[in-house]
């Protein structure tokens, strides 16, 4: 791990920062919670030394991928699973058989509009856990898709 990428990941105040899901009377809804998710996911990856080059790509022709980001030489195609409690299993319970069709377009989509296949490229899911009061906990499963 890169100098730099240390400094990222022990200095993101996302990544050290308790949850706190209300402010004042309102608690935050389930698209604000993925919204935190997800800009906790990209500190997270960019503390393990890897480039974010573009978040929320939706592809022309169907299908989405929450982060695509270089890990080395390597392009990694992320969906992020963003959860308050694992009360219903692990978020990447929720990565089905569809989510992984809209995920393989999404990355198929971005290859073709690079001009290439010939880079090594792969699927991950980044799974993020806040609950109330405690850090966040972020795992990353690699290879999701073969």
């Amino acid at each position: 791990m890169s100098f730099a990428a240390i400094i990222a990941k022990r200095f993101s105040r996302l990544l050290h920062k308790p949850f706190r899901a209300s402010e004042g009377a309102a608690k935050m809804d389930h698209l604000a919670i993925g919204a935190l998710g997800e800009r906790i996911a990209c500190a997270h990856l960019r503390g393990e030394g890897r480039k974010v080059l573009y978040r929320n790509f939706r592809a022309p022709r169907g299908g989405e991928v929450d982060i695509v980001a270089r890990d080395g030489r390597v392009l990694s195609f992320v969906e992020v699973k963003t959860r308050t409690s694992e009360e219903f299993g692990r978020p990447l319970d929720a990565v089905d058989k569809r989510k992984q069709a809209l995920m393989m377009r999404g990355g198929n989509e971005w290859l073709r509009l690079l001009g290439t296949r010939e880079i090594a490229w792969r699927y991950d899911v980044v799974e993020v856990i806040l609950v109330e009061g405690e850090k966040p906990r972020v795992h990353v499963v690699l290879d999701v898709i073969e």
